[in-house]
């Protein structure tokens, strides 16, 4: 009889909280929300999360407020989220870097996978190898032979130690075991600058900044650092059919939330964003600035982020980056 009664008692505890998940999921949002950018105003995080707080306000009714926190490499906001609430009214929007920080960063005051709920991959873009006119390659091939005929002679620009030009320029040394010098910029204007101005002659940039250069003629491009062509610069091989098979180097963003978020809650932000993500004028608008629309599951993002993060972790550890 007491065994039979501790069971009722433990199916109705799990009915009534269940039915209260279900009851909190359906009225979340209940008030203001934030989407915490770990970057200054005005980059390509932040851009899209301006883009995201609008569309969320508009369908859901509730002020959505962009919340930039910058530092090391995104870890200060990163930690300030993840000791939020986990009632998913604080999101934080997220580059690649995000997947780097656990190697660069040993003491980390969060566990990336398990303080924060992954919610969607938002968007992916390639970076755009390119060189100065000065230099005297004309292909990914040729780059390869260049450096090799001259080990570390030959600069790289990026746009700080773990950034995605630093990470996929070091992948690419690795794959290829060509030998190049790192020039790390506190940012990827001053970097773009000085490639251009002909100091550093290589730099894999974010496509959106590099194209108009190359267009101009300031700027050679050799190759996108993605598996395969993207569609907005089609002309342009990838690196992998370039010479390097099975390279493959994004730029992507995406949102998590505090962990221990409910599966209802998150599973109804995944839906909204994820649709968001699809309307014509968001896709277009992210077409323009040179990404593509992901929009993942939270499991797919998860594992997505497990890949990502020990990918890094092999960088790092042959490329002996730091922090500093």
């Amino acid at each position: 009889m007491k065994t039979r009664f501790t069971a009722t008692l433990v199916t109705g505890l799990l009915m009534a909280c269940a039915t209260q998940a279900m009851a909190q999921a359906q009225s979340y949002p209940t008030g203001p929300m934030r989407i915490v950018v770990p970057f200054p105003p005005g980059g390509g995080t932040d851009m899209l999360a301006r883009v995201l707080s609008q569309k969320i306000n508009e369908s859901w009714g509730q002020p959505v407020i962009v919340d930039n926190r910058p530092g090391a490499n995104g870890t200060v906001g990163a930690a300030y989220a993840a000791k939020t609430p986990p009632d998913g009214h604080t999101m934080l929007l997220v580059p690649s870097g995000f997947a780097v920080n656990p190697s660069m960063y040993p003491k980390l005051p969060f566990d990336s996978l398990r303080d924060l709920q992954p919610i969607t991959q938002l968007a992916a873009s390639p970076l755009l190898v390119v060189v100065h006119p000065s230099l005297p390659v004309k292909s990914i091939k040729e780059l390869i032979a260049l450096a090799k005929a001259h080990p570390g002679q030959i600069n790289y620009a990026s746009s700080g130690n773990g950034s995605p030009p630093n990470l996929a320029t070091e992948q690419f040394k690795y794959m290829t075991g060509v030998k190049m010098t790192h020039v790390p910029y506190r940012g990827g204007g001053p970097a773009l600058m000085d490639t251009v101005a002909g100091h550093v002659p290589i730099y894999f940039n974010a496509l959106l900044p590099a194209l108009p250069q190359v267009k101009a003629g300031r700027l050679r491009a050799l190759a996108v650092t993605t598996a395969k062509r993207f569609p907005a610069v089609p002309d342009i091989p990838s690196i992998a059919e370039a010479g390097v098979p099975g390279y493959d180097m994004s730029n992507w963003y995406g949102l998590l939330v505090a962990g221990r978020t409910p599966r209802d809650i998150y599973m109804k932000l995944n839906a909204e964003v994820v649709r968001i993500l699809n309307l014509p004028d968001v896709k277009g608008r992210l077409a323009d600035d040179g990404a593509a629309v992901v929009g993942s599951t939270p499991d797919e993002f998860m594992a997505f982020l497990k890949k990502e993060i020990a990918k890094n972790a092999q960088i790092v550890k042959v490329s002996g980056m730091s922090a500093n």
